[in-house]
């Protein structure tokens, strides 16, 4: 799986490779190899990016947490809005993998590994890193990538793909050899068209990250700290402990000059904080200059120190539903602690209690979290942790209790939402089935590219007794999580029930004559229904047992 990612990270940014999500009546796979994929319009970057994350998913490399997701975003948000361009979207998940490594894709879409969020030691060093990868986009250097690698990079991208798709079918060292010979050779020149590039630009996207750094209220010297701490265990005889092959050094080179002049930058920026101003204002920051939309976003990611107080149960929630198992979890645990009793405290704690939950053992983990709750009285990511260990240790009516209490305090909270859904889902009831559909209701008109709503709501409207509106969103699950042809199986189906109204009729052949084209140019590919490791979706497990 590490290797995978890898591939993609490269494929993206030599460029997008499989279909965009839907844009219309109209949506359909681009021809990639015709000369308009060559400049690719905003539509399509976006459209690209889409798709990327649907087959990131599909392959079972997308760590889907709507606790962490939104930390992730919202540190995201901050960034993007204080950069020298805040119109510019961005959608930033995270990578399953343990690598140390992060990138970005057409489309504004950041992609950060496990491995890096568990190496940084704060939430300004993690910003550092997205600063770094969102100038990658605001000054168009993938784009820019895509455009001067032209056609003679598009067989070895669909090579490199088809790769990763046998890659995932086998788990044969012979399969896996072929595999990453296959993609050696594609690699290798597509590093070499690259390399100018990465010289050029990685100072600029140092730079301009750094002036995001501070312009959001983090530390900017944490730029140049990470790439210190990440350049000393390089060379170190440890390596990097728990963590696997440095990625992140072999696409982002860091040398003693880089690191220097990422120090000298950021203590410019220290003594003369005008520097820190926004690019597209003289003067005070000020939001007048932007969209209606974007006032708000900007106005709530104006620099504050309160950022970084999730860090800590973020980073170790992560440790836990990124391991191969809770018993691995538990086992680092105890590694950690013996290691380093000193730096053993309450996020620590929280991460334990949450794989022995995992584990079977929620009483314990019970006791545990409920003494956190107690020293961390606002903290809701205990309280939900709390809730679910209720619920799996056969405390329902406490668990519904402990939900409905937290989601009075935060009623519009996607995660608290979800929890509570999922949750809800697994009580089996149809009574159960019609609260968690009004639970969602909020995020119902935003949900339409939100695979965990759609699989949480599909679940809801089963229990209700809506197999209508429950196979719909069964069907968008599917397609978001990259399997469109599975997708069009359940709407095809769907469809021939007696028991569907004409607007629904009219909503679902809609579906259809969208998907359509996407599967049938996915055919062509050698991309079928099912086609996922087995092993992949036993890795998802861990992510969906633990609310």
């Amino acid at each position: 799986m590490p290797r995978h990612t890898l591939l993609i990270a490269t494929i993206t940014f030599a460029l997008g490779f499989v279909a965009p999500a839907f844009a219309g009546g109209e949506s359909r796979l681009p021809d990639i190899g015709s000369s308009a994929a060559q400049v690719i319009s905003p539509e399509q970057q976006q459209e690209y990016g889409e798709w990327t994350l649907h087959e990131m998913r599909r392959q079972g490399l997308v760590l889907d947490d709507p606790l962490l997701e939104d930390w992730l975003q919202n540190v995201g948000d901050r960034l993007g809005a204080n950069s020298n361009n805040p119109k510019q979207q961005f959608h930033f998940f995270v990578v399953r993998s343990r690598d140390i490594n992060a990138f970005a894709t057409l489309g504004g879409y950041v992609a950060v590994n496990a491995g890096l969020i568990l190496a940084t030691t704060s939430e300004d060093e993690l910003a550092a890193v997205m600063s770094h990868e969102i100038a990658h986009v605001t000054q168009s250097h993938v784009i820019r990538a895509v455009e001067a690698q032209k056609r003679d990079t598009l067989p070895i991208a669909l090579a490199m793909l088809a790769a990763v798709i046998a890659t995932s079918k086998s788990n044969s060292n012979s399969a896996g050899n072929a595999a990453e010979a296959a993609v050696a050779a594609g690699t290798g020149l597509i590093q070499q068209l690259q390399i100018n590039f990465t010289r050029d630009n990685e100072t600029e996207a140092d730079h301009f990250g750094i002036q995001t750094l501070a312009r959001s209220g983090y530390d900017p010297l944490a730029m140049a700290s990470f790439f210190s701490r990440l350049q000393a265990a390089y060379r170190s005889n440890d390596g990097y402990g728990p963590y696997k092959t440095p990625d992140f050094l072999q696409d982002h080179p860091v040398t003693s000059t880089r690191i220097s002049d990422a120090l000298d930058r950021a203590r410019q920026i220290n003594s003369k904080p005008e520097l820190t101003l926004p690019n597209h204002v003289a003067g005070a920051p000020d939001t007048l200059l932007l969209p209606a939309s974007l006032q708000a976003r900007v106005a709530a990611n104006t620099p504050t120190r309160q950022h970084g107080r999730d860090f800590g149960w973020a980073q170790e929630r992560l440790r836990v539903l990124s391991a191969e198992s809770s018993s691995t979890a538990i086992a680092e645990y105890q590694k950690l602690r013996n290691g380093n009793p000193d730096g053993y405290g309450d996020a620590q704690r929280y991460g334990l209690a949450l794989a022995l939950t995992q584990h079977g053992d929620a009483g314990e983990a019970l006791t545990s979290l409920q003494g956190l709750s107690e020293r961390h009285p606002d903290a809701y990511w205990i309280d939900l942790a709390i809730a679910y260990a209720q619920f799996a240790s056969g405390r329902r009516q406490a668990a519904q209790e402990t939900y409905e209490r937290v989601l009075h305090h935060l009623p519009g909270n996607r995660a608290v939402i979800l929890g509570y859904a999922k949750t809800l889902g697994e009580f089996g009831t149809a009574e159960a089935g019609r609260r968690a559909q009004v639970v969602m209701r909020p995020l119902a008109t935003e949900a339409e590219n939100d695979p965990e709503f759609q699989q949480a709501y599909g679940r809801a409207c089963e229990l209700a007794g809506d197999i209508g509106r429950a196979g719909e969103s069964y069907a968008a699950a599917a397609f978001l999580n990259g399997r469109a042809e599975d997708a069009l199986n359940q709407l095809e189906a769907l469809k021939r029930r007696d028991d569907i109204d004409y607007y629904q009729r009219a909503r679902i052949d809609a579906l259809i004559a969208q998907i359509t084209p996407i599967v049938l140019e996915l055919r062509k590919q050698g991309v079928h229904a099912g086609d996922i490791d087995r092993k992949e979706q036993q890795q998802l497990a861990p992510v969906q047992a633990l609310h």
